[in-house]
């Protein structure tokens, strides 16, 4: 007797898997349309720290005043920058990495080295990400300030441990789902064997 797949035969299972094709595809593309703006969101905190870094050279050198806010700033929204936008660089694949073993691979090989990649990340982020909660919970309960003159909230700098690293578990969860529904190929790579030449 053949075998028969329950898709296709039944309408009630061919609307859930409709369903949840389409849920998961909504997921995947909200996460990454998340990661996008954290990466603007970033940029914007960079180019700020820029000016902000020329504002205070003016300041000092030229006009021969002292600068309160500006050394904070620039270390906390550069700090800032890195976390949140590392969902963004997960996004495009620009965390460093050696891909010499999965160039070699094959395909099912390949995936399943970046199953357990990304795995291995996930759990890691989330477990930062829960650090880092529990450290902003702990300075916005405490009241924490810096040592400076400016005596910034803690709380406002370390928010972006949490956030940003938690929104870096979410784009794992979202590459995995596009790595095991075949949406996307793992590594950012093309399909094809590097035995099989260009």
């Amino acid at each position: 007797m053949p075998h028969r797949t329950l898709v296709g035969h039944f309408p009630r299972v061919d609307l859930l898997f409709s369903f949840g094709q389409f849920s998961m595809n909504f997921f995947i593309d909200l996460v990454r349309q998340l990661s996008r703006v954290c990466g603007v969101f970033a940029s914007i905190l960079i180019a700020s720290a820029i000016v902000v870094v020329c504002q205070m050279v003016v300041l000092r050198y030229f006009l021969q005043e002292s600068t309160v806010w500006q050394t904070d700033y620039v270390t906390y929204a550069l700090v800032a920058a890195t976390l949140i936008g590392s969902p963004y660089v997960l996004l495009i694949k620009g965390h460093v990495n050696v891909d010499l073993l999965p160039h070699y691979l094959s395909l099912p090989a390949r995936k399943i080295l970046a199953f357990v990649a990304s795995i291995c990340g996930l759990i890691f982020t989330i477990l930062l990400a829960w650090k880092g909660y529990e450290l902003f919970a702990e300075a916005l309960e405490g009241g924490w300030v810096t040592d400076t003159i400016w005596e910034l909230p803690l709380w406002i700098p370390y928010l972006s441990l949490p956030l940003g690293i938690g929104l870096l578990s979410l784009q794992y969860v979202a590459d995995i789902m596009a790595l095991m529904s075949g949406r996307d190929m793992p590594f950012a790579m093309d399909s094809h064997s590097s035995f099989e030449g260009e």
